[in-house]
């Protein structure tokens, strides 16, 4: 931890957070937003954001704004998001935050269930399909455009003439925010989540201040004044917002980028850490795969042996220091064997690995930058074979477990502690336990360490990061949210020997088939994702003899065949279909570890990819409801 860093036990609230954050920091930059054509990042210090968070909070308060009252934010990453944020944070009042993608139906429901008055949107874009639906939005008064380029009409505001309409009246002594700060308390709402979920409406998920401020105490990872943070996870994700508080608690910089600028601006910002997500680290494997394909046979053949020395050193070192998979506990003979085996692949890889990290690993690792000290991973399960990888080439990776619900972090890896496979442990502060579906028995209780490990159930959660609840839903809340605090999160999982969680799929995922079997849909779908051919895929067999699939091929991976053709003409090529029936039974069989029941028996091509919005919630989880009522007639056809 830095030397000068906050004390959070001091701190009440987030405002309160920013308000320390300016202080102690004060010139220190704090984030960076690129403009122009060269993509200059251009910062803003800690003491600079906040004075101007203090202005535009000021101007709200004159606008009417009461103390913890809702309003809305859609925008995507940019500076004037953080400034809303700011702004919003430090009038005591709770942000409703949705990007600039949000759905007419978003529009109505959420402006609406939650009673915002005032609504900042990102561009005309956004403001126009408000616009559109006002007459659905009674209780909306105020909406503040955010781009600096925009031009407010009419009864819109601009924000930049809010913070200068603040700037004014603080100039004549005006410190109603500064009360503001003061009045909010730990339990007072601090944000507003809408979450599209895989199932329902929205929901909103009220987070407090001392969820937040817990999550800050219990972070598994440190930053520091000298970190250079990378964000490109939706900044109104709360597993994406959590680290950038995180990074203003901290003193480190954040840089806002996008997908389509991420290559370079990995190379110009060299960050030291990264929040992202799966599929992110999906694209950059393939990516790296793709291009070794196409490299000359000698750059292939070093690229295997390098990759293949490293999985072996550090497999190893995994082994010797207790950091694999450990689910039914170490025999000492088995264990006294499987180490003098580790042992002798150790020393009998360790200076080819030295020397092919030179030559060959430590260019892979400058297409992150060259700098990354680690990354998190959250919002969904990272493949086994693309978690290996990265870990093995130096890339650490440090996935975490946590719902919205949770704000988010439940549990994660540590550095020093990565066993992959796993989530890592249960942080700080936090209890967790395991329910055994059919009995409703605990089978695992973090209380009781040495009692269930190696055991499967459904994971409930009880800690300082649990929700208040949902938001004027109180049926809901209670369906998930027991007396006693504990939250049931509807994921399964086991503890390991080693105290890391396992998560093993989703009890309402689950797909009971015919036979009365169980199947547990992710393990399946993800080692099917391991195939290059298959970019996307969901199992369906509910009530049915056997297990089918519908799979999104990857057009790319076919060579000369998938060149100029789309999604439907490769889905109708008989030669593609005996290549992805091929891969169902590479990857899928006894040998793998698949029981008979879990193998698939029939499958779909699709014409088309799943899209965030549609088949995908906004973080790239399937919406199995969704995705199984269009297709419900070909899924009758399997």
């Amino acid at each position: 931890m830095n030397k000068h860093a906050i004390n959070v036990s001091s701190c009440r609230s987030i405002a309160r957070v920013y308000q320390a954050a300016a202080e102690v920091y004060a010139d220190r930059p704090a984030f960076a937003t690129a403009s122009g054509p060269k993509r200059e990042f251009q910062p803003i210090s800690f003491a600079e954001l906040y004075s101007q968070g203090l202005n535009l909070a000021t101007g709200l308060i004159e606008m009417g704004l009461e103390q913890n009252s809702r309003v809305g934010l859609f925008s995507d990453n940019r500076l004037e998001w953080i400034l809303a944020n700011y702004g919003i944070q430090l009038a005591g009042a709770a942000d409703v935050p949705r990007g600039s993608d949000v759905t007419e139906h978003d529009v109505r429901y959420i402006l609406s269930h939650a009673g915002v008055e005032i609504l900042f949107v990102e561009n005309q874009v956004v403001l126009e399909l408000v616009q559109k639906n006002r007459t659905h939005l009674p209780a909306l008064k105020h909406i503040i455009l955010m781009a600096p380029q925009a031009l407010p009409t009419g009864s819109v505001l601009h924000i930049r003439d809010i913070c200068e309409q603040g700037r004014l009246l603080r100039q004549r002594g005006d410190r109603r925010a500064e009360k503001r700060i003061a009045q909010t308390q730990g339990e007072d709402l601090m944000t507003l989540i809408y979450t599209s979920g895989t199932t329902g409406k929205p929901r909103g998920v009220m987070l407090t201040h001392a969820n937040l401020l817990s999550q800050l105490r219990n972070l598994p990872v440190r930053l520091s004044v000298r970190d250079r943070i990378l964000s490109i996870l939706p900044v109104w994700h709360i597993f994406e917002r959590t680290f950038e508080i995180s990074a203003i608690y901290c003193g480190a910089c954040t840089y806002y980028t996008d997908v389509r600028n991420l290559r370079q601006d990995m190379a110009r910002v060299r960050p030291t850490f990264l929040a992202s997500a799966p599929r992110l680290w999906e694209m950059i494997y393939q990516g790296i795969q793709s291009r070794m394909q196409k490299a000359g046979s000698l750059s292939r053949a070093l690229f295997r042996a390098a990759v293949f020395s490293a999985a072996r050193v550090k497999g190893s070192v995994r082994f010797l220091s207790f950091q694999n998979v450990d689910l039914e506990g170490r025999s000492p003979l088995d264990s006294g064997v499987r180490a003098v085996m580790a042992l002798f692949a150790w020393c009998l890889f360790l200076l080819p690995y030295g020397l092919l990290n030179l030559l060959v690993l430590r260019r892979l690792r400058s297409a992150t930058g060259g700098a990354l000290r680690f990354s998190c991973s959250g919002g969904g399960a990272l493949p086994m074979h693309v978690d290996e990888f990265f870990n093995n080439i130096g890339i650490p990776v440090l996935e975490g477990y946590g719902l919205t619900e949770t704000a988010p972090i439940v549990a994660a890896r540590r550095p020093g502690k990565i066993v992959i496979g796993t989530v890592g442990e249960v942080i700080d502060e936090t209890e967790l336990r395991l329910v055994d579906l059919s009995s409703g028995e605990t089978v695992y209780d973090s209380r009781e360490p040495g009692r269930g490990r190696g055991l499967k159930g459904e994971i409930h959660v009880r800690g300082p990061q649990v929700m208040k609840g949902y938001y004027a839903d109180p049926e809901a809340t209670r369906r998930v949210l027991n007396a006693e605090g504990w939250l049931n999160t509807g994921d399964l999982g086991l503890v390991t020997y080693n105290n890391c969680l396992k998560i093993v799929g989703r009890s309402k995922e689950t797909i009971v088939l015919l036979g009365g079997e169980n199947v547990e849909p992710v393990p399946v779908e993800n080692r099917l994702l391991e195939s290059p051919l298959i970019d996307q895929v969901m199992l369906v067999g509910q009530d049915r003899k056997y297990l089918s699939a519908l799979i999104v091929i990857n057009p790319a991976a076919f060579d000369g065949d998938g060149q100029g053709r789309n999604y439907a003409e490769l889905a109708a090529d008989e030669k593609v279909r005996q290549q992805i029936q091929a891969e169902l039974r590479r990857l899928v069989n006894g040998a793998s570890g698949f029981k008979t029941f879990e193998r698939v028996v029939s499958f779909a091509i699709l014409p088309r990819p799943f899209e965030a919005g549609d088949e995908l919630t906004a973080k790239l989880s399937l919406r199995r409801h969704v995705i199984a009522e269009k297709y419900r007639d070909l899924i009758e056809s399997l």
